[in-house]
């Protein structure tokens, strides 16, 4: 049973959502909220799913588009999973796992295409195997907008730097 406070912010999200011709989130549309105890990673794959095709924007981190660190804080936001808004303040956060250890909702951290030496994207892993892996994310590249992409494909891979675990479950 929902409480008056988790009704009103369920019906003004999915108001917004109709307003700005946004696709409602499929937790709103089934009068579900999600707290930090029921976060379940299929659950947050689905979410960022439901934003597949958005465009891409610089500085973004709303539907109306996103840039890669802008979609990574919407998501885990969504499930009360603060995260760093830019990508080069992952470099630090978190210890890397092994390849073996990848799992479904970890981020991806990458170095930029133009300088190897910063960090300058992230994603979430959508399914996890490893380096071979396909991660969601919001690229600037052929695809401008929300994607999902290979792991071991040879513009991912050589700017692998680490894959990191912020759900902890």
């Amino acid at each position: 049973m929902l409480n008056r406070l988790a009704f009103i912010s369920l019906l003004f999200l999915f108001t917004h959502c109709l307003q700005a011709q946004i696709k409602v989130p499929k937790f709103v549309a089934e009068n579900k909220i999600v707290g930090l105890a029921d976060i379940n990673r299929s659950d947050l794959i689905d979410f960022a799913k439901n934003y597949l095709g958005t465009t891409y924007r610089y500085a973004g981190f709303a539907p109306t588009g996103f840039d890669c660190s802008g979609f990574v804080s919407f998501v885990f936001n969504h499930f009360n999973i603060h995260t760093p808004r830019a990508s080069r303040e992952y470099k630090f956060l978190g210890a890397a796992q092994k390849s073996e250890d990848f799992k479904v909702g970890d981020i991806l951290v990458f170095y930029g295409y133009r300088d190897s030496s910063q960090i300058g994207h992230v994603g979430i892993i959508c399914e996890a195997n490893g380096m071979k892996s396909k991660f969601i994310h919001a690229s600037s590249g052929k695809a401008y907008g929300v994607t999902i992409s290979q792991l071991d494909s040879e513009h991912y891979s050589k700017r692998f730097y680490k894959c990191i675990d912020v759900i902890h479950q």
